[in-house]
């Protein structure tokens, strides 16, 4: 008996410093499928998801909520794996980087870098992202923030979130040195990353300007796997991170089996000859697939790749980096309004609806559009009309024609039979095709080609009017038997996307339960079948307005339920500044503030509303009338500004309130808010 080849698929480990929406169910999905896919071919498939949970961002995160970081983690955990379950995910292991043996491989691992000289001490000065845990260049930076005198104070990294100055010892890994490496494997293994414009990217945008050594350790919080050697220091979080896909396995642990089948076990080798002559061989793990959200490519296909060089471990053999659904509008964003979470769809419209219309809707190599109206039209017109009605149709016809039993495909011939065969066979051969490139689209095209030919079938046979003449019998039952042959390949095809849907099919076929496709040819409809003596609709049709209008409202419910974890508190603001005297103004205390954020206020075109941490025991907000002078509040987010923190709270409109004075200067006609230095703690007295 030959041996099973093993397939090996991840995704990345997701960060649960928020609710998960539709874009993290995208990835887990896709990796779901093409897992499904796999075991259904018959391969030996394990899948891996898990969460990322260390670093600065989630200490802050539980800080705020008056937890411990582990309390907070567990907690999410458990809120992802419900959400895992409720989508269908198949997955075969669930990492989480606080496991005990995942924290001790990684210390292990430091280590070993630090004493072969892959990573040194010294002193990192920079811009920090705590939202992306990543550093950035001043040039790097999509836009910059400036002071008076033209000094760089702060900035936003290209993911749209504020960096701030960070400034401390700090390890670095010496990406410099393994550059050639990195080329040559590039060149050597040119479709490691699809799609080929991901590559690319990466090359143009990385590794042609030159790798600068990484920052792989932090001081300034305490989150994170310590350094054994100085345990002040804890790993940086994307080291971290990445080794998640080895550990999972066991590597670096008592027991290597699974990493031995899953990660060693199918190594080849692939060569490229520079200009010199000098030949570059590089061990590549066949087995082993990573996919990705665009956004996080860098960290995958150029940390991952040297890390693993520097273990001397096999590279992966595929990174899967796809695009984003974004809205009309935009981004997602709780406060544009506009993000969707599947719980919501799942709930309202059932899960292989999800399934089929995220992995029918990202195009490969760029991002989808997710709109109401799309998502209700798909499930009406695809699923309801094209396939369920396809399905409801036959299931009644065998019933009416032939007593629910399906004929024999050899009984009779039409002359449409033969086009549909071929139409069958060349969908079944584009759809390996495709999802091998896992290009679901294109995938899920083919399919509906041959719902699209069985559909026309039925038009151009007529069966009620070859039901009428006794003569045409064993041409009705051709036709009866090629529409349930059709659907059964049709079955076969969407079960990796829509399991439950394709059980449903084949269950009123009076079929069993789909358990390989490894060679799924049109023709194989078993005899003396007999499908269900009433077939259910499998999609039943939406009202299109009545359901575009529910997921508006429940995507404007997450607005307001965002909008409520700040709400402002109904007090009175004047701006009135009366005269007053020099003993009268040294009783005023002056504070360091952070603007945690800044927002227009409703009804005002004048109005700035200011949440602030001015080293209170909860932030304070302030309304200030500069709404002219800075039209971009959100530039505002992260400035350490001052503040007259001891004046009474006013009203304003009636129900917001300001708890102190923002400082700025006039000058001409213009307005600067008056700034200090992002190394102030926040709450500092100005005298």
């Amino acid at each position: 008996m030959t041996e099973k080849k093993s397939f090996y698929i991840t995704t990345p480990i997701y960060y649960p410093s928020g609710k998960l929406h539709i874009g993290n169910a995208t990835t887990t999905i896709a990796c779901d499928v093409l897992a499904r896919y796999k075991r259904l071919m018959g391969y030996d498939t394990f899948y891996l998801t898990g969460l990322d949970e260390h670093g600065q961002k989630i200490q802050t995160k539980a800080e705020e909520a008056g937890m411990t970081p582990q309390a907070y983690v567990d907690g999410m955990a458990v809120g992802v794996k419900e959400l895992w379950k409720k989508l269908d995910i198949s997955y075969d292991k669930f990492i989480r980087t606080t496991d005990d043996y995942h924290e001790s491989v990684v210390a292990d691992v430091f280590e070993k870098l630090l004493a072969q000289g892959d990573i040194y001490l010294g002193e990192y000065s920079g811009w920090y992202s705590v939202s992306d845990e990543e550093f950035f260049t001043e040039s790097q930076l999509t836009e910059v923030f400036r002071d008076e005198n033209g000094e760089v104070i702060g900035g936003i990294a290209p993911s749209g979130h504020q960096v701030e100055l960070v400034s401390e010892e700090s390890y670095f890994f010496k990406l410099s040195k393994y550059q050639k490496h990195l080329e040559a494997f590039f060149k050597a293994y040119p479709d490691f990353i699809s799609p080929s414009s991901r590559m690319n990217e990466m090359i143009k945008n990385f590794i042609e300007p030159g790798l600068e050594d990484l920052a792989v350790s932090r001081t300034t919080f305490t989150w994170g796997v310590p350094i054994k050697s100085n345990p002040k220091h804890v790993v940086y979080v994307w080291i971290d991170a990445l080794l998640n896909y080895a550990t999972a396995l066991g590597y670096g642990q008592g027991d290597t089996t699974k990493f031995e089948k899953f990660w060693t076990g199918q190594t080849e080798v692939k060569s490229w000859t520079d200009e010199s002559g000098k030949v570059w061989d590089f061990k590549i793990a066949s087995s082993v697939n990573h996919m990705v959200a665009k956004d996080i490519l860098r960290f995958h296909s150029i940390y991952w790749p040297i890390i693993l060089m520097a273990l001397d471990l096999p590279l992966p053999n595929r990174l899967i980096a796809h695009g984003w659904f974004v809205m009309q509008d935009g981004k997602m964003s709780k406060s544009k309004g506009n993000v969707v979470y599947p719980e919501m769809l799942v709930e309202r419209f059932g899960l292989d609806p999800l399934r089929y219309y995220l992995m029918r809707s990202l195009p490969v190599g760029s991002d989808g559009t997710f709109t109401p109206e799309d998502y209700v039209g798909r499930i009406n017109y695809e699923l309801a009309n094209d396939l369920g009605n396809l399905l409801n149709r036959t299931v009644a016809m065998i019933n009416k024609y032939f007593d629910g039993q399906v004929p024999n495909l050899s009984t009779g011939s039409t002359e449409f039979d033969e086009d549909l065969q071929a139409v069958a066979g060349q969908a079944i051969a584009d759809y390996h095709k495709y999802m091998d490139l896992v290009d679901y689209p294109r995938a899920l095209d083919a399919v509906w080609s041959l719902i699209a030919r069985t559909n026309k079938y039925i038009d151009e046979t007529a069966p009620w009017v070859l039901a009428k003449d006794e003569a045409q019998k064993d041409n009705l039952a051709s036709v009866m038997a090629h529409l349930a042959e059709s659907l059964r390949v049709v079955a076969n095809l969407i079960a990796p996307f829509m399991m439950t849907t394709a059980n449903a099919i084949t269950e009123q076929l009076g079929l069993g339960a789909i358990a390989s496709i490894e060679n799924l040819t049109f023709g194989q409809f078993p005899e003396g079948v007999r499908v269900v003596a009433k077939g259910t609709p499998i999609f039943p049709r939406l009202d299109m307005d009545e359901e575009i209008a529910y997921i508006k409202e429940q995507m404007a419910a997450g607005k307001s339920a965002a909008e409520k974890e700040w709400a402002p508190e109904e007090v009175e603001l004047t701006l009135n500044k009366p005269e007053i005297k020099f003993e009268e103004f040294e009783k005023t205390e002056i504070r360091v503030a952070e603007v945690i954020d800044c927002q227009k206020v409703e009804g005002s075109d004048k109005l700035l509303l200011f949440r602030l941490d001015a080293g209170d025991a909860e932030h304070r907000q302030i309304l200030s009338g500069i709404a002219n002078f800075y039209p971009n509040p959100e530039e505002l987010i992260g400035l350490k500004v001052q503040i007259v923190a001891n004046l009474k709270p006013r009203k304003m409109m009636k129900k917001y309130v300001s708890q102190g004075m923002i400082l700025s200067a006039e000058h001409d006609a213009n307005l600067t808010l008056l700034t200090v230095d992002s190394s102030v703690p926040n709450g500092s007295v100005i005298g």
